[in-house]
């Protein structure tokens, strides 16, 4: 086939050879005139780099697992037409392994003078502040022989949110929360401490909740409605210790308490409560007070985004003290951390009573679902002695929790799955037992 565009004229211009000599050199250098010609006038064509204008725009945040559009304006303020190839560069976890190639480079066609807009889309791999780094603008003249390339600082920063992936749970607990409420219509009278209003009496209710008062004053018998206490105040600790980097399955263990803590949070807003965060190892890596209702989960994600595990033994004194002065009056504590033994017994058990005897406290921790698998293994040699290990782990984990149970402590032991809508659960029950 007969050489095209370019081809041609490499292959005209390649038939005209001349030779010259350079100082220093033992023989001559054969250079092809017309083609360097050809090249330095290329060259002198393509639109300078240095000069372009660019600016970005677009989301500043994005959920795990979501996609984020960020635009960038090319601005080309010279005379000459740009004609380019443009990388737009951030850090690895921006994208899912083998699509960043495609995804941060660019072809641009710019008349001069004028502006043209390219669209990055992120799909981040990891939580955390994701901050753009160069913009590689290589820039090709009319024939494509010789380029100009340059890069740019064009800051940005992607804010990459906690997924919440428990939410799905929300409307389910909700609907429980208003046969607490008393707001739909169940089978049995639900406990609370709050009284509402009075009712006639129907077969089945509870003698002493009869309001004889109200009876004597009206033909029929009435009976008291409760409902459970709202404003009651609750503590989510996150312990950012070196247990909460332990992986089970994709994730560590910090992100499943997140997800855990979020629905939780969620819920107790609706349910009127107020809600606090703090996050714990050996300081305090973030504190969420005071917020109120539509602004709690917002404030929550934003926190957790940038929370990290620290490869460092939680320091359970410091944790209850700084728990303790943020909540100085009586609240739920909900401590999402571990069940190990060794940390609860010689860390958290020893400073415990001075949360239990003034607070009701709450102990959720990820269980690994990898160990019940292992457990039922009997395939092999290999198999048995991992299931007697498996078997060895459930044991000592159930002999933690039955400890902290003994000292008053409800203890919610979940995968990462079940852990938020457990958690939900042992909320609600404790605010219908009226515990809270």
């Amino acid at each position: 086939m007969a050489p095209t565009g370019r081809a041609a004229l490499l292959a005209a211009l390649g038939s005209l050879p001349v030779g010259i000599w350079e100082p220093g050199w033992t023989g001559l250098l054969a250079v092809n005139a017309p083609l360097a010609v050809a090249c330095a006038c290329d060259y002198a064509l393509a639109a300078p780099v240095r000069t372009l204008g660019l600016t970005r725009s677009g989301d500043t945040s994005v959920r795990l697992g979501e996609s984020a559009d960020v635009t960038l304006t090319v601005t080309n303020p010279s005379r000459r037409p740009l004609r380019a190839r443009l990388r737009d560069a951030w850090p690895p976890s921006s994208w899912t392994p083998g699509t960043e190639t495609e995804a941060s480079r660019h072809r641009l066609t710019i008349p001069a003078g004028e502006r043209r807009r390219v669209t990055t889309r992120l799909r981040p791999t990891r939580r955390g502040d994701r901050q753009a780094d160069r913009v590689t603008v290589r820039s090709y003249g009319p024939l494509g022989l010789f380029t100009r390339q340059g890069t740019h600082k064009v800051p940005w920063t992607v804010r990459v949110l906690p997924p919440f992936t428990s939410r799905k749970h929300l409307p389910s607990k909700l609907a429980r929360l208003r046969e607490l409420d008393g707001r739909t219509s169940v089978l049995t009278r639900g406990e609370g401490t709050e009284f509402d209003s009075l009712r006639a009496y129907v077969p089945g209710d509870d003698t002493r909740s009869i309001d004889w008062r109200a009876t004597a004053r009206q033909s029929e018998v009435a009976v008291r409605t409760w409902r459970p206490e709202r404003d009651r105040h609750i503590l989510l600790v996150l312990d950012t210790g070196r247990t909460s980097a332990g992986r089970v399955g994709d994730a560590p263990r910090l992100d499943a308490s997140m997800d855990a803590a979020l629905l939780l949070a969620a819920l107790a807003s609706r349910a009127g409560d107020r809600v606090d965060l703090l996050a714990y190892d050996r300081r305090v890596r973030a504190l969420i007070q005071g917020r109120a209702s539509g602004d709690l989960l917002p404030s929550l994600v934003n926190a957790m985004a940038t929370l990290e595990p620290e490869l460092v033994e939680t320091d359970a004194r410091g944790l209850t003290a700084a728990a303790l002065r943020t909540a100085p009056r009586r609240s739920l504590i909900v401590l999402l951390t571990t069940l190990d033994a060794t940390p609860v017994e010689e860390g958290l058990l020893p400073v415990l009573s001075r949360l239990t005897q003034r607070h009701t406290v709450v102990l959720a921790s990820v269980a690994d679902p990898h160990v019940a698998s292992m457990s039922q293994g009997r395939g092999d040699v290999d198999a048995v002695y991992e299931a007697a290990a498996a078997a060895q782990a459930h044991t000592e984990r159930d002999r933690t929790a039955e400890q902290l149970r003994r000292r008053g402590v409800t203890v919610v032991d979940a995968t990462p799955e079940e852990l938020a809508p457990a958690l939900a659960d042992a909320y609600l029950a404790l605010k219908s037992a009226g515990r809270l």
